[in-house]
């Protein structure tokens, strides 16, 4: 990707990326993470929303729709049983607008951000420390 344009008039046509623009994003994103971290959480679904519910606000404890960039739900691999019935897919959201807000205020492109979103939300959810999400995050290429 290149830098930003020089001329000031060629940003009129710049716009945020949509939902769905985003969410193809974010899949690109999760193809290039490696196998073995991808494979925590197989079949995950990527949903993106532009805020997050009022129910992931609350059970969280959070007063913001913008202080949540991600939420990861499910159960992965590992931690599956045979006996249990069929369990419902892992879901990662990703909350656009704080995702947004966020990239506009730091120095990160947008690209990083949500590769640190989905690291982090699947990372966090097994229990990996922040070196291990560290060095994830670098391979991705």
């Amino acid at each position: 990707m290149s830098g930003p344009p020089d001329d000031p008039l060629a940003w009129r046509a710049v716009k945020a990326p949509s939902l769905a623009e985003f969410e193809v994003m974010a899949q690109d994103v999760y193809r290039r993470l490696p196998g073995r971290f991808r494979a925590l959480c197989e079949g995950l679904v990527i949903q993106v929303e532009d805020f997050p519910s009022e129910e992931a606000l609350n059970s969280l404890g959070l007063q913001s729709e913008f202080d949540l960039l991600g939420l990861f739900q499910g159960v992965g691999l590992p931690f599956r049983s045979e006996s249990e019935p069929a369990q419902m897919p892992n879901m990662i959201w990703l909350y656009r607008r704080p995702i947004l807000d966020y990239w506009a205020e730091h120095e990160e492109t947008l690209g990083a951000i949500v590769t640190h979103v989905l690291v982090h939300e699947i990372g966090h959810h097994f229990g990996m420390s922040d070196d291990d999400m560290e060095a994830i995050e670098a391979n991705v290429k």
